[in-house]
């Protein structure tokens, strides 16, 4: 039993065929003398809704389909925030530390990291692609890598990388430029690793895609799949948002014009699919290595994103919100011991960090503070918690039950507040604050809010 909360539950089954085969179904287990390895596919700002095994039409992705369908998914999966404008920096931070908010350096000094916790239990790291979080922090983690990228975005044809050095040094000077599309060049990196992994140790694979953050730029075959034309509005499309949230002329809010015309939405939407589908071949490729190097069987496959993404949903196209778009990315486990299931559960991403670990059989450190998710998978109890806390800057805190969900904004002592009833409203349609009939639920969250913001040491007097 790990010092986390130990409970969980399974709502749902999807079946379907994949190489990477789970071996137990819910209340079995499987006796091993060795750690499984860990496979980490972690992709920026991909949305919850954007794979089609998950309830998405509109959208390809055939092999992400097989990891929902055989795997075990978190519907309610949450970035718990930013307090600047690149939310992928923080998001990234608390992953890798499983710590909250306001107790994670950005540089992750001075706490236990996921990478470091598997390569002191005697795992072979290896890490590729996207690390936000220093050259300092990665080298603590990592004893393999290849093509890594020490940054935020970059164009996906023109990515600096550094080639991995065992003695942790990755000056400027060395930085090179990758010969490839990014998807396809953190593929490589990880199907080399695969080829010449020598056995003896289990190993942790960090696969860090850039995609599909901007600029959102498929390959032309891809491109080509997702006719702008034929592409449907969110329900919840707006040319404007209502009022000032605080951040509407950031970059990304920038990325189109004001007002968001349906032409303009339905563009930036197709090169979206278009980036998530280039990717899912690029994943599809390393399975079958995975598969083919006889590892399908002993390693858990993990698959998420840092945040959502807007992308003309209540007239914004950035994650600087609290909204479901903004806040939710996609979760999947699938591996031994790991049943086909699904679970409306509130989780952070900083859970993963423990989830492995319980998973793996190791301590989980002390100074995580996310809480392991294994008893939900394995049918134990419903939820490791009650709600889940959102913040953006100074000017957005959000908080959220199953049902209930309250954004309070503060822009230049403009105060504005929304309350949504998920359960019957999950576009964030109707903002019933106001609604009399309402009163008791704003007035419930508005307390849960502060509490929340107190327990997690929020510094700001929202």
């Amino acid at each position: 039993m790990s010092k986390t909360t130990r409970c969980g539950l399974i709502t749902g089954c999807l079946l379907a065929t994949l190489a990477i085969r789970p071996v137990a179904t819910a209340g079995e287990s499987t006796t091993r003398t060795t750690r499984p390895n860990v496979l980490f596919l972690f992709s920026d700002d991909q949305r919850f809704d954007t794979i089609h095994a998950l309830g998405n039409p509109h959208i390809k992705t055939p092999n992400l389909d097989r990891l929902a369908a055989t795997g075990f998914v978190f519907r309610n999966a949450y970035c718990m925030g930013s307090m600047s404008g690149a939310v992928c920096y923080p998001s990234r931070a608390m992953l890798m530390s499983g710590r909250s908010l306001w107790h994670t350096p950005g540089n992750l000094e001075g706490v236990s990291i996921w990478p470091e916790t598997m390569k002191n239990a005697g795992y072979a790291t290896f890490g590729t692609g996207k690390w936000h979080n220093g050259p300092k922090a990665y080298a603590r983690g990592f004893t393999h890598g290849g093509a890594i990228f020490f940054g935020g975005m970059s164009d996906h044809l023109k990515v600096p990388i550094h080639d991995f050095d065992p003695a942790g040094k990755y000056p400027r000077k060395n930085r090179r430029i990758g010969e490839k599309f990014s998807s396809e060049l953190f593929a490589d990196a990880a199907i080399d690793f695969l080829e010449n992994h020598a056995g003896g140790k289990p190993f942790f694979m960090y696969v860090a895609f850039t995609a599909p953050h901007d600029p959102r730029m498929p390959p032309e075959p891809f491109r080509k799949m997702y006719d702008p034309d034929r592409i449907p509005l969110p329900k919840n499309f707006l040319p404007r948002h209502p009022f000032d949230n605080g951040e509407m002329r950031i970059r990304d809010e920038a990325l189109a014009p004001w007002p968001r015309t349906p032409e303009i939405i339905r563009r930036h939407i197709a090169e979206y699919y278009g980036m998530i589908t280039h990717m899912d071949a690029q994943i599809g490729r390393i399975l079958a290595k995975l598969d083919q190097t006889g590892h399908a069987d002993d390693t858990i496959i993990l698959f998420s994103s840092d945040h959502g993404l807007s992308v003309g949903r209540h007239g914004l196209l950035g994650k600087q919100n609290l909204y479901e778009h903004g806040m939710r990315p996609p979760l999947i486990f699938i591996g031994p011991d790991i049943p086909r299931g699904e679970s409306d559960a509130l989780v952070y991403l900083y859970d993963l960090f423990p989830t492995t670990c319980d998973l793996a059989g190791l301590p989980i450190p002390e100074s995580v503070e996310g809480k392991s998710l294994v008893p939900i998978i394995r049918g134990q109890c419903q939820r490791v918690r009650d709600s889940i806390l959102g913040a953006y800057k100074h000017v957005q805190r959000m908080v959220r039950q199953p049902r209930w969900k309250l954004i309070k904004y503060n822009v230049g002592g403009v105060k504005t507040t929304q309350l949504f009833d998920l359960e019957n409203d999950p576009w964030e349609i109707d903002n019933l604050a106001d609604d009399p009939a309402c009163r008791e639920h704003r007035k419930r969250l508005e307390a849960l809010l502060e509490k929340s913001r107190k327990k997690a040491d929020d510094p700001v007097d929202f």
